[in-house]
């Protein structure tokens, strides 16, 4: 049985990696705000873009769609924003500042930029992202010669960003569970969050009781 964490207030949960219509429809049925399609052939969340599409398009309205990309080439970017309805991009590799700000320009879409913190040394990195993107994504930088750049399940000290803020919103990701969610909100003044592996039975296979278990415990 899932323990659920003393609910926050308000605070908006992004559940990423969807792969079905069903993932879909337990977002939404548990009030989460965003849904992420993961665009990454190396993570078990990888969608082709026509899956994605219809994804996307089976979506209530209020649930905005985020694409994640991983150092996109333009051809990529392109085919993607052409095929699938978005609301929002999610960077999530070794994007530099000034690629933040192109692939924004082009795409004429809001751009979230994930950046991996270890320890204090990584601080600076979200400051230089947040001169250049909508949103920063507050993830654990992954372990060397991981395959993928998130989605690992592991977190970082929440202490080293408790109650920092940036001109832009940001959103607390890292090894969230049901469990320990109402904790980093606490400890963090987090006002968004996002889950992958941490409402999932199995890579790429989300769990619709961990996806309302997860949403309950950030205060839905």
């Amino acid at each position: 049985m899932l323990r659920v964490s003393r609910p926050g207030s308000g605070v908006r949960v992004k559940i990423c990696g969807l792969r079905t219509p069903d993932d879909v429809a337990a977002a939404a049925r548990a009030k989460a705000a965003y849904m992420g399609l993961v665009f990454f052939s190396a993570s078990p969340r990888h969608l082709d873009p026509a899956t994605a599409r219809a994804l996307a398009l089976s979506a209530p309205v209020g649930l905005a769609k985020v694409a994640l990309l991983v150092d996109p080439d333009d051809a990529l970017l392109e085919e993607v924003l052409r095929i699938v309805p978005l609301d929002m991009l999610q960077l999530h590799g070794r994007e530099s500042p000034a690629r933040v700000a192109e692939i924004r320009a082009r795409s004429g879409l809001p751009v979230m930029k994930a950046v991996g913190l270890r320890d204090a040394a990584d601080l600076a990195a979200l400051d230089a992202y947040a001169d250049v993107a909508d949103q920063i994504l507050v993830d654990a930088k992954p372990p060397e010669g991981a395959a993928l750049p998130g989605g690992n399940g592991i977190g970082f000290d929440w202490r080293l960003i408790a109650d920092r803020t940036w001109q832009v919103p940001w959103m607390l990701a890292g090894g969230l569970t049901p469990d320990n969610v109402g904790e980093a909100i606490r400890l963090t003044g987090a006002r968004q969050v996002d889950v992958s592996s941490g409402v999932e039975a199995a890579p790429g296979a989300k769990d619709p009781a961990r996806i309302a278990a997860f949403c309950a415990a950030a205060g839905h």
